[in-house]
């Protein structure tokens, strides 16, 4: 059983370069003249003409050459025909059908542009994305494809067209870098005070930040192609399903897998997803979560158009919590560190040493306080006050969680060194004020991060040599 989360295209053109969509705006109706090598240093950073030749772009009428010039880098013609063709599809999945227009073919160029400049950036700071998150990204690709595996998928579209496959990993590297590096420049421009989150909480937003546990049923009808290949009769097949599918999810007491079997009929492609069980909120994908807190009990959304298919979301139940209960443990531990100075064999040896001495009766704290190598924690006695789930890496918390309170570890290895703990205390905390502040923090900073975004893009155009080639 697959679930998928549901985004939305504004009417806006957009073109997805992370996590946060870059709304393309009005940068490119402001018009320079062109650069010369004349020019002072300092006029040599300012932006060049935005005006694209009112001559649309086609396959048909273009020849490969540079469209645009971002300081050292170029955009060619094909980079824009293809995104321009990308834009179009995006729109017309989300219902919006968009012309190849003058003003179209501005705002994706300057996308592409804000894009190489963030690329750029990317390089010269040094920005690495995670590997395994990478494979990570093309192992969902690969599912929601129907396939078993990334080499599955590799070899589906390198069959489609040769390079494919490193096409899309190519890119998924450049969008996860970019994303990174908006993480970074947007985090350190939102400033949240404690002042405006007790604003929040006070406001009626804030009703969403509960702790009410929601059920939702989520359905997706796929499409049997690519969407801007779909005929308008096979477009209204899929709505029809997914009407369909929505009546009977109507209906009280209804089987969800019943009503998905019933409403399959000879649709070619299986209808995915089903009853995702209990979550809070803040648990599910943003565009779900907005979604499903619309809701009341047994309501059903409409059809919603996506990309990739047609959804149907229920709200099968919905039940509160008044307090969020934790386990935590009051807990102590002497660190012998493994670096370049120490060996493992020899911390290895010394946390032995400092274990006999423990079961000779020693003082855990006296130890922590004399031998332990972690100077956040040392000077209290190895003490690291109430631990969390989740809080210390996981050969720590397997341990933590096997200790009896008032019992000691025997030695065990981390990433750090050599461990051993002490538990003192083990209770179940009320963190739900926490959670409240924590989630009001969070929807502060989507508030800000939008605008704070556009701020540091605008600065980022600023400083570019830019020329647009007509």
């Amino acid at each position: 059983m697959r679930f998928f989360s549901l985004r939305q295209t504004s009417r806006t053109v957009l073109l997805s370069m992370s996590g946060l969509a870059l709304t393309l705006s009005a940068h490119a109706d402001t018009t320079q003249s062109a650069q010369t090598p004349q020019t002072s240093a300092a006029t040599e950073q300012s932006v060049a003409s935005e005006q694209i030749n009112s001559d649309r772009l086609t396959p048909a009428n273009s020849t490969d050459g540079i469209i645009a010039l971002v300081n050292e880098n170029a955009i060619l013609k094909s980079e824009l025909i293809n995104a321009i063709t990308q834009a179009q599809a995006r729109a017309q999945a989300a219902g919006e059908p968009v012309a190849n227009s003058a003003q179209l073919q501005s705002d994706v160029l300057n996308a592409l542009i804000l894009r190489e400049l963030q690329l750029s950036m990317v390089q010269r700071v040094g920005l690495n994305p995670d590997e395994a998150a990478i494979n990570q990204r093309l192992g969902q690709i690969a599912q929601a494809e129907g396939l078993g595996s990334i080499s599955a998928l590799q070899q589906r579209l390198d069959a489609e067209q040769p390079g494919s496959y490193a096409s899309l990993r190519a890119q998924l590297i450049e969008d996860a870098a970019i994303q990174a590096l908006q993480q970074r420049q947007i985090s350190s421009r939102v400033r949240i005070s404690e002042q405006d989150i007790d604003a929040f909480l006070a406001s009626p937003e804030a009703k969403r930040l509960n702790q009410s546990e929601y059920q939702p049923i989520h359905i997706r009808v796929p499409y049997m192609d690519d969407y801007s290949r779909l005929s308008e009769e096979q477009r209204a097949e899929a709505l029809e399903v997914a009407q369909a599918l929505r009546t009977r999810l109507l209906e009280p007491n209804t089987d969800v897998e019943e009503a998905i079997a019933a409403s399959q009929g000879s649709y070619p492609i299986p209808l995915q997803g089903g009853d995702m069980g209990y979550h809070t909120a803040s648990s599910l994908p943003t565009e779900l979560s907005t979604e499903i807190t619309k809701l009341d009990v047994g309501a059903v959304s409409e059809p919603l158009v996506t990309p990739e298919g047609i959804d149907i979301i229920k709200l099968a139940d919905k039940k509160g919590s008044e307090a969020m209960l934790i386990p935590q443990w009051r807990t102590r531990h002497i660190l012998v560190k493994v670096d370049e100075l120490q060996s493992d064999a020899l911390a290895e040896q010394k946390i032995n040493d400092l274990y006999d001495q423990l079961r000779n009766g020693a003082d855990f704290a006296d130890l922590a306080s004399t031998y332990s190598d972690d100077p956040g924690s040392s000077g209290r006695g190895g003490d690291l006050d109430w631990v969390s789930e989740d809080d210390m890496v996981g050969p720590f918390e397997t341990m933590m969680k096997k200790t009896t309170v008032g019992d000691y570890s025997a030695p065990f290895k981390t990433q750090f060194g050599w461990h051993i703990l002490k538990i003192e205390d083990e209770r179940q905390q009320d963190v739900s004020e926490q959670y409240r502040r924590n989630m009001a923090r969070q929807a502060l900073y989507q508030r800000l991060a939008p605008q704070a975004q556009e701020d540091w893009l605008q600065e980022l155009r600023a400083g570019a040599y830019i020329q647009i080639l007509g």
